[in-house]
């Protein structure tokens, strides 16, 4: 593993209300080369407050691999593509991992 105290690759975090979108979602980022990978996570519980109430449902949750340098044109597509008027898409710097792995992260991304 490798420590990095500027990193380019990123994990974006991307809520979408089921699997169909999501695989969606996450194809399209892909195939645009603006992601190497997505995971999704099947059925995860969202408390969050929204429009003056507090809401309960169930989403899914993607996990998005790709680079710092690619997070705006992530962010459009993922707004031209999600049902939701404000999507969760958030980042988080990768610190350390895989030289292997990394280089294959950014390889496989514009």
């Amino acid at each position: 593993m490798r420590e990095q105290v500027k990193t380019e690759e990123i994990v974006v975090f991307i809520t979408a209300p089921d699997e169909d979108m999501a695989a969606s979602i996450a194809k399209a980022l892909v195939e645009a080369r603006l992601a190497a990978c997505a995971n999704i996570i099947r059925a995860v519980r969202s408390i969050y407050a929204w429009q003056g109430k507090i809401e309960d449902d169930t989403e899914v949750l993607m996990i998005v691999k790709t680079r710092r340098g690619l997070f705006d044109r992530l962010q459009s597509k993922v707004k031209e593509l999600h049902s939701y008027e404000v999507p969760e898409i958030i980042a988080f710097p990768i610190i350390a991992g895989s030289d292997d792995y990394l280089k294959w992260l950014r390889d496989s991304t514009e």
